[in-house]
């Protein structure tokens, strides 16, 4: 029971919860964002100078069918001003000529009085829009925003008669609710405001608004008569829904808006549809109010960069104090209510005076469990799991080669020395495919031979040798015991036949609704020392070498690398003119102290790859000269080519970029980078 309630087991679980919150899954961050929710909705309501005037049925009942003829629309305007209202912000898309004819009527009042309209994102630009432009720093990184196809603007005679126009747009987070609000967009290069945002433009009356760029996106954004905007990189704000407005039908007016910002918008049923929030289904009117009035009145939320970081650290410093105190059982769990009741209470003071987004949901998830685990619970049930599997397994052997020892046993019980081609292949993606099976180890047993005859069929078609299965990985060679003079090409061909042979095992378990699986496969060619080893009662064909535990290192990379099928130099120099490679890496493995070149083959030779190609040397050869922001800027490039296979590669090419360049290297630095892992 001691080592059950042993404290290294919890930290070996505090480590996994700490990587899985560092890098959270969809329903991870829909628990943490559930969390931002109920900070945002539960503030005492705020009631701004913002107006929604709503096209609904009652104005239809009132003007007829929609959309109305735009003398109307002239009508409406007028009215709203002599009713005292202080701007106007038609948040209704007019991108064709009026049928009623009614355009010049409402560009004459649009020229009286100030409007401001709408344009949406589009793939294709229709209609040409205003924009009042921007004042850029660094607009060399404006790329950097998530561009759209195009923008869908009002007709001209519209679009050139208004004070300014902003775009709408709406990007759900993971879960399809709208918490955040683009405040600009990319098109052709050019960058456009929100229509929030040019709203607040028009009421500084100020000529444009400024911007701060750098090669993550967005770093600052301006209007000087509000000051700074705060938002994400991406340019985004939280909708702060404590900033409530005002909703009034077109149809019945109120007398005095006394100066309000007023939004005009359509709710009618079967017009316009609501959006999902965090205040539930919302007109985009509604929307387009809050965010506005979070902007306008400076209550802007904050999610602080330093934020993530914060809350691993709180996490990681209360689980360790939870194990240390783990031996005196009173004490860990008063410390664990302690911790939980303190953590929530300081979360909701900083958003309540600070506007601070911090997310307490991992932190608490983490001292639950290591609360559970260390006082046996959780633990109790994996080892027994554990020891279940053991025992189911113990017996089972690997194959015999039957028919080699026939023909001639010497090839195996003699022993030789010669020079081959290994490949060590691993699954990736077994836990999803076993907990989709529950408790039917026989179904599971039943797929996993399927996988393992998948993935054996091209080493015999390729006359390669299996050496073993392990678990879930196995283990092969060619040139041995069978004779093959290119078993280099042979290897790396068979790498590949064996990566399709999974995509078609997918196929199938796929059709049964099960979860595709991956393969990470290593190859390295060397001297092995091949025969018969084992104890007298039980043996099997081996192959041991300094080559064999490289090639075990280089599969053991590709899952940091995002590769599929990882080469060593001695390969590649043997078959760089068979196949498509991309260097990877100059790499020392683990207990080595000399580098070798690490490659990855990709399964096609396109020619528009040749050209990527090209720009990935381009890349590495930066990284030779320690230009490291250089490669992170052609990786960022790199990053959809050759069909995203090599985008996991390109993301951790950059933060090894971004650590190097915190590293005092030597003038001759060679670029091996020293494995401290297998």
């Amino acid at each position: 029971m001691k080592r059950l309630l042993s404290p290294w087991w919890a930290l070996l679980t505090l480590g996994v919860l700490v990587y899985a919150f560092a890098n959270p899954n969809n329903f991870l961050q829909s628990i943490k964002l559930n969390y931002f929710d109920q900070l945002i909705i539960n503030q005492e309501p705020t009631q701004n100078n913002i107006f929604v005037a709503e096209i609904d049925d009652a104005s239809l009942d009132k003007y007829g069918q929609y959309p109305f003829p735009r003398n109307i629309y002239s009508d409406i305007i007028n009215d709203l001003y002599n009713k005292g209202a202080g701007l106007v912000v038609w948040n209704i898309m007019m991108p064709e000529p009026d049928r009623f004819g009614g355009d010049i009527k409402l560009s004459e009042t649009m020229l009286e009085l100030p409007v401001i309209l709408a344009s949406r994102p589009s793939d294709n630009t229709k209609n040409e829009p205003i924009n009042p432009g921007a004042a850029i720093i660094q607009p060399q990184y404006l790329d950097s925003i998530l561009p759209y196809g195009g923008i869908i603007a009002n007709i001209p005679i519209l679009e050139n008669n208004s004070v300014g126009a902003g775009i709408v747009s709406t990007e759900p987070e993971i879960d399809g609710v709208v918490r955040r609000m683009p405040t600009v967009a990319v098109v052709d290069g050019t960058l456009y405001p929100s229509l929030a945002l040019e709203t607040l433009r028009v009421i500084a009356g100020d000529p444009s608004f400024q911007i701060k760029l750098n090669q993550f996106g967005i770093e600052k954004m301006r209007i000087p008569q509000f000051g700074i905007i705060p938002t994400d990189s991406e340019g985004r704000v939280w909708i702060d829904w404590s900033q409530r407005s005002k909703r009034v039908s077109v149809a019945d007016l109120p007398n005095d808006f006394a100066g309000a910002i007023v939004i005009v918008d359509v709710t009618a049923t079967g017009i316009a549809n609501p959006v999902p929030t965090a205040m539930g289904a919302q007109y985009a009117g509604t929307t387009q109010a809050a965010v506005l009035g979070t902007m306008f009145n400076g209550t802007n939320i904050q999610r602080p960069d330093w934020a993530p970081t914060a809350e691993l650290v709180a996490l990681v410093v209360g689980g360790l104090l939870l194990i240390l105190l783990s031996r005196w059982m009173i004490v860990g769990l008063i410390t664990t209510v302690l911790l939980i009741g303190s953590v929530i209470p300081y979360s909701m003071y900083a958003y309540a005076t600070e506007k601070l987004l911090l997310d307490v949901t991992a932190p608490v998830i983490v001292f639950i469990v290591i609360a559970l685990q260390v006082y046996g619970i959780k633990f109790v049930r994996e080892f027994l799991e554990k020891q279940a599997i053991k025992k189911q397994f113990a017996g089972y052997a690997s194959p015999t080669v039957v028919r080699l020892l026939q023909e001639n046993p010497a090839l195996i019980k003699d022993g030789m020395k010669k020079e081959v081609s290994i490949c060590f292949s691993d699954l990736r993606g077994f836990t999803p495919l076993g907990e989709s099976f529950g408790d039917d180890v026989k179904g599971l047993t039943k797929i996993m031979n399927s996988y393992m005859d998948a993935i054996t069929q091209p080493v015999l078609d390729a006359d390669g040798m299996i050496i073993k299965y392990i678990g879930d990985a196995s283990m092969h060679v060619h040139n041995a015991p069978i004779e093959d003079p290119h078993h280099p090409r042979t290897a790396v061909q068979c790498g590949l036949d064996m990566l399709k042979a999974v995509e078609k095992f997918n196929e199938k378990i796929t059709s049964e609704g099960r979860p595709p699986v991956g393969m990470g496969a290593g190859i390295n060619t060397g001297l092995g020392y091949l025969g018969e080893m084992g104890s007298t009662a039980r043996h099997s064909y081996d192959v041991l070498g300094d080559s064999v535990s490289t090639a075990a290192r280089i599969e053991s990379k590709c899952k940091e690398y995002g590769c599929v099928l990882l080469v060593g130099d001695a390969t590649y120099q043997r078959t760089k003119s068979d196949f498509f490679y991309l260097k990877i890496d100059d790499l020392a493995v683990k207990g080595k102290s000399v580098g070798i070149g690490i490659w990855t083959v990709l399964d096609e030779r396109r020619p528009a790859w040749r050209v990527a190609q090209r720009k990935h040397e381009e890349m590495y050869e930066a990284y030779l000269a320690q230009k490291f922001d250089k490669a992170i800027e052609l990786c960022n490039t790199l990053h959809n080519h050759f069909d995203g296979k090599m985008s996991g590669y390109y993301d951790m090419w950059i933060e090894r970029c971004e650590f190097q360049k915190t590293q005092d290297l030597p003038k001759d630095w060679n670029g091996v980078f020293i494995a401290t892992s297998k």
